[in-house]
């Protein structure tokens, strides 16, 4: 299937969370209530949870939840074939504190260039299990109107193809475990992603270093490695830095 799709045709995305409150003490005290509830699956316990273990759950697991955490970046890579038929990857980011900037630039990209899901694919590391599930809630907290690539609730299987899981084409069926985007790197051939920082760091650096401009150089990474993971996946030569351009947020 993967060399039928034309790669012009594949927004490739990543996106980066973080807790919804700075620390847990910030929270409402029915959302405390809830969390203390949320952190004992989290933590795997049917104790009770101290208040300092409490804080330390939700310092470093909120974000992964809809329901806790916000979207801080959404970065994309749209890939085009320059006049000598070589391809360019451009690399854009939605980066802000302010969450509802960050998923209306998203939306606004989508609707203006990939409003055909029969046309267009969206493609990304587990997107299919976080990233896109992610975004779809956060935009009914914001009160926001799903473009058409996203409006998929309800949807069978078949009916949403236009998505493009990178780890689910890994699983060849397979579904057993989870293999990250940095492994596939080094057993692809690629450079990794994680030179710089991870995802349980980014948290710190949005609430503690206010850095919002390293969270999304380091998402852009994870784009442009998702990108060169399905050319791998099409048996397709790879991206060289000549071929990559970071347009900024």
């Amino acid at each position: 299937m993967l060399e039928q799709i034309d790669i012009a045709n594949v927004l490739f995305l990543d996106i980066e969370t973080v807790s919804g409150h700075a620390a847990f003490t910030d929270l409402h005290e029915d959302l405390q209530a809830l969390w203390a509830h949320k952190a004992r699956s989290v933590l795997k316990t049917t104790d009770e949870i101290s208040e300092e273990d409490l804080a330390a759950s939700y310092q470093d697991r909120a974000a992964i939840f809809a329901e806790f955490g916000k979207i801080v970046c959404i970065s994309v890579g749209a890939v085009h074939r320059d006049k000598d038929k070589r391809l360019k990857v451009r690399l854009k980011s939605f980066a802000s504190a302010d969450e509802g900037e960050v998923l209306s630039g998203f939306a606004e990209l989508l609707a203006q260039y990939y409003n055909n899901p029969m046309k267009y694919f969206l493609c990304g590391h587990n997107i299919k299990e976080f990233d896109i599930p992610y975004v779809c809630r956060r935009m009914i907290v914001n009160n926001m109107t799903f473009p058409k690539m996203l409006d998929i609730a309800g949807k069978k299987p078949w009916e949403t193809k236009h998505l493009l899981d990178t780890m689910e084409l890994w699983k060849f069926g397979d579904r057993k475990s989870y293999t990250s985007l940095k492994l596939l790197a080094a057993t692809l051939g690629f450079p990794s992603p994680k030179d710089d920082i991870d995802g349980s760091m980014v948290g710190r650096v949005f609430w503690e270093d206010d850095d919002i401009d390293r969270i999304a150089h380091y998402c852009e990474k994870d784009v442009l490695a998702t990108a060169q993971l399905f050319l791998r996946f099409q048996l397709a030569p790879l991206l060289e830095e000549d071929q990559i351009d970071h347009v900024g947020r």
